[in-house]
């Protein structure tokens, strides 16, 4: 039961990972897409009459049609990023499979709609539920169906990429055998499809109808979720479900169907029709309370309540969590601050974000995209002109920032709780040189000691990171020195159970993870 246990984590915490590459890169594409909608927005040219030449214009549409590429193509994203990222070895065949499997499931499904004669019509695909993907007629399953097909093709790569097929077959051994192993499965896949797809379309619009049927509730049972799965790493899997699935909302939009509160409010911002709140109410505007005001203010009163003398050391650590999250929505580096000095204060925090995006719903704000920082403000807010109601954000944002610095500035006295700048001298960092310390206070981290924290590397069995932490599966926990690593500059150590570790470093945790690599 153990092991089964470290597999739920290890697979889980690692999907949720693998999210992050086609979002980021949906979020870049997004900012294109917002740049070139809002300079070719009528109320845009009203203010700015400038931007109404002819070349200009030109280079502004050509922004929003590349924007456009990720919102297009999500689901084969999914299906090549999931197995890329979970894959240990051979990367890039894995990605390769992800692609080859999704093809064959959708040549597969229409295979069996035409042998059914159950294709539709091209007037009436949206009635039947079916759709265009990548020039074959197929059930439109949006990106659930990029998921499914990342995650078998993930599982089909852990258990055949080192095969060793009889000599005559050698050549398609190996690793060259999960493309081919994956164009047979993902063909009896394709078959199946279609006589159970209903099921999963129920599944999703139960959870669905379970968020949008909560009316005002719906956007604070949200962002409540997602800050509250957050240090599990889970949280992607409910975000996307929302933005991209039936379960954040369907809509028309020029006479298409479309579903997912993110794929929603795309649609409407490249055929410049007016935003739906419905779908913004999921969005960047419900998170921008709490990461534009709420943990700069928490910042604040750390950095006011925080000893004299250690005041200009925490500085530059608060800094640059308040720019990671006003300017690009990242917020780890100040959350996992207080998450483990005061799971309360965390808690606290959970609740006031669910509630900005209650508060932004009910006052039919309409500001779209991910990320929830000034960038999407300006672009996605104030260059769409006032009918967003971005000035609103101001005035409930500075209503936040009061409520975070005093209920933080609060319980950190009251509770002397030992945010940065206010920990008692820990004794075990008599071991260490001033030499390494002053590594870490220049934000540099010492590579071979945090190694050696983690048991040496004999006891990784696996390392990857996510925006802000080293997350790892060991051999044997007993040898990770939790201590070691904090005096080293980690933020904190999440022990999810025997084998799966998570290491809060920060920002800069890609750097700390390629130096470990090659000290493996």
């Amino acid at each position: 039961m153990k092991k089964n246990k470290g597999s739920f984590w290890e697979f889980f915490q690692g999907l949720g990972k693998t999210f992050m590459l086609p979002v980021a890169l949906l979020a870049f594409m997004g900012l294109m897409l917002g740049i070139g909608s809002s300079f070719t927005s009528a109320t845009t040219l009203e203010i700015m009459p400038f931007l109404a030449n002819e070349y200009l214009q030109v280079f502004f549409r050509f922004l929003s049609t590349i924007g456009g590429f990720a919102f297009t193509y999500l689901p084969v994203l999914f299906a090549m990023a999931i197995p890329l990222g979970l894959a240990r070895y051979d990367k890039g065949v894995a990605a390769f499979s992800g692609l080859v499997g999704y093809i064959i499931m959708n040549l597969s499904i229409n295979f069996y709609l035409s042998e059914a004669n159950l294709l539709a019509e091209p007037e009436l695909l949206r009635e039947a539920g079916q759709g265009m993907v990548m020039g074959i007629q197929t059930i439109e399953m949006g990106v659930l169906g990029g998921i499914i097909v990342g995650i078998i093709v993930s599982s089909l790569h852990k258990r055949f990429s080192e095969i060793q097929l009889p000599d005559a077959f050698a050549f398609f051994g190996g690793a060259r055998f999960v493309p081919i192993i994956t164009s047979l499965v993902l063909s009896i896949v394709g078959l199946l499809l279609p006589m159970i797809w209903p099921i999963f379309g129920a599944a999703i619009t139960g959870i669905g109808n379970l968020i949008q049927g909560a009316g005002v509730f719906g956007p604070f049972l949200f962002g409540a979720g997602e800050r509250l799965l957050l240090p599990t790493g889970l949280h992607h899997i409910l975000v996307s479900m929302i933005r991209f699935t039936e379960a954040g909302g369907t809509q028309i939009v020029d006479g298409n169907t479309v579903s997912g509160a993110l794929n929603i409010f795309y649609a409407q911002l490249q055929q410049g029709l007016p935003i739906s709140a419905d779908a913004t109410a999921f969005l960047s505007q419900g998170k921008m309370p709490t990461f534009m005001f709420g943990l700069p203010a928490a910042a604040l009163a750390m950095y006011k309540t925080a000893k004299p003398e250690k005041r200009s050391a925490v500085k530059g650590l608060l800094i640059s969590g308040v720019l990671a999250t006003f300017v690009t929505g990242i917020t780890e580096p100040i959350e996992f601050l207080f998450l483990f000095v005061s799971p309360l204060l965390y808690l606290f925090h959970v609740v006031m974000t669910g509630l900005g995006f209650m508060v932004m719903a009910l006052l039919s704000v309409k500001i779209g995209n991910t990320d929830g920082g000034i960038l999407d403000f300006l672009i996605f807010g104030v260059l769409q002109g006032n009918q967003t109601k971005w000035y609103l954000v101001l005035i409930v944002g500075a209503l936040w920032f009061a409520i975070y610095y005093f209920v933080f500035k609060y319980a950190i006295e009251r509770f002397n709780l030992k945010t940065p700048g206010r920990e008692l001298t820990n004794g075990d960092t008599t071991d260490y040189s001033q030499e390494e310390l002053g590594h870490k206070k220049k934000g540099q981290y010492d590579a071979p000691a945090i190694m050696a924290a983690l048991g040496g590397a004999d006891n990784i069995a696996s390392l990857d990171n996510c925006v802000t932490r080293l997350r790892l599966v060991v051999n044997d926990m007993s040898k990770v020195d939790e201590d070691v690593l904090k005096a080293n500059g980690a933020l904190g150590v999440m022990k999810l159970d025997e084998k799966n570790l998570q290491v809060i470093i920060g920002m800069q945790v890609a750097s700390l993870k390629n130096q470990l690599e090659r000290l493996i």
